[in-house]
């Protein structure tokens, strides 16, 4: 009894240091990529290229703190299936299945170590993001807050194209990731399945049935068809920038030991026991893909079907499936460096510090 409560006391004051740390690293780290951003306005009307350069040098050390969070509490990653470094300074959409709050927690940080892939990345988040701390670090970013619900999807994805239109290319994003079935697994699962017997669709429990809206309009918007009815890249806006276009689909999947997902205020406070979680790679290159609606919605339902296939085998034996031609599974650990981790975390608070000695000496020299 004695011992068990010495644990919990353990925990508690654990994971209250950890929130104390949290909240001093957001005090300093979010106002800091602030006044980096206002005070490179000049630049940004200079020379745009090299000002989203450095945002996006300061974007990818901001999702590296929060990637700490997780991996100082033990909560790592293994990676299975393709290897998406070998694309990483290409175009691509990455497709996830939607468990938890900390499903984003977790592609920050396994795609810390994917080169230029955070730097250059937009995400597609639910509305509700935009409230929390992070959010304003995503709007000035670029990213896309998208609202549920079927009174505003048309209008969501009339906002999606013009976003895309205007701010994609010109802050050369690469890669955009979003969650197609539109909410976490737990809310919409019944909803799914009672969509998928009416229609005669496959019967999901680890994943749900995508929604095409917001995959239909990255394609048509960021690629162009071809007469074969495919989608590749080639138009007008994609010739003006030099950019290839999309080229790859990365189909990604996301598991957790025993199907119980991380959320945010375990990532944070870290009171669940140390965690690895699981996640699978594979990649389309987009020609592959479909253009054409109805088909294009039976392609990304395949890959969900195919997602179910995956998650069962991985709760049945603790590894996902090998690759097609492949006899044996590989999987990968996904490592991050203390010491970078360490150096990004001080440049924050060193940040905080310059940037109060900077207010407090203009403010003595105007009072």
């Amino acid at each position: 009894m004695a011992e068990s409560v010495a644990r919990a006391v353990c925990v508690l004051l654990r994971a209250l240091l950890r929130f104390a740390f949290m909240v001093a690293n957001n005090a300093v780290a979010i106002p800091s990529y602030m006044l980096y951003l206002l005070a490179l306005q000049p630049l940004r009307v200079l020379d745009s290229a090299h000002f989203w350069y450095l945002e996006g040098v300061l974007f990818k050390w901001l999702l590296a703190m929060v990637a700490s969070w997780g991996w100082w509490a033990g909560y790592t990653v293994v990676e299975w299936g393709d290897d998406v470094k070998a694309v990483s300074e290409d175009e691509a959409v990455v497709l996830v299945n939607h468990q938890a709050t900390g499903d984003v927690c977790t592609l920050m940080m396994c795609l810390q170590d994917k080169g230029t892939v955070v730097r250059h990345m937009m995400w597609l988040m639910d509305h509700i993001f935009k409230y929390t701390n992070f959010g304003i670090v995503s709007l000035l970013h670029g990213d896309f807050f998208i609202r549920q619900g079927r009174a505003h999807r048309d209008q969501q994805l009339v906002l999606l194209k013009e976003h895309l239109e205007k701010y994609y290319r010109s802050r050369n994003r690469k890669w955009i990731v979003l969650f197609p079935e539109g909410g976490f697994l737990r809310k919409r699962r019944e909803t799914s399945q009672a969509f998928a017997k009416k229609n005669n669709l496959p019967f999901l429990k680890h994943v749900t049935l995508p929604r095409l809206g917001a995959t239909e309009v990255i394609l048509k918007t960021l690629v162009a068809q071809q007469e074969n009815g495919t989608i590749a890249s080639g138009n007008t806006v994609i010739k003006e920038s030099k950019s290839k276009g999309l080229q790859w689909v990365i189909d990604t999947t996301i598991a957790y030991p025993k199907g119980e997902p991380l959320d945010i205020q375990t990532w944070i406070l870290g009171y669940r026991q140390p965690t690895v979680t699981h996640v699978h790679y594979r990649i389309f290159p987009i020609k592959d893909v479909p253009a054409e609606p109805e088909a294009l919605t039976h392609w990304l339902y395949q890959r969900f079907i195919e997602k179910e296939d995956l998650l069962t085998h991985f709760y049945e034996t603790g590894a996902f499936p090998p690759l097609q031609g492949q006899t044996k599974a590989v999987s990968r650990a996904m490592t991050l460096s203390n010491l970078w981790l360490v150096c990004i975390q001080s440049f924050a608070f060193l940040s905080g510090g310059m940037w109060y000695c900077i207010f407090q000496y203009f403010y003595h020299c105007l009072f």
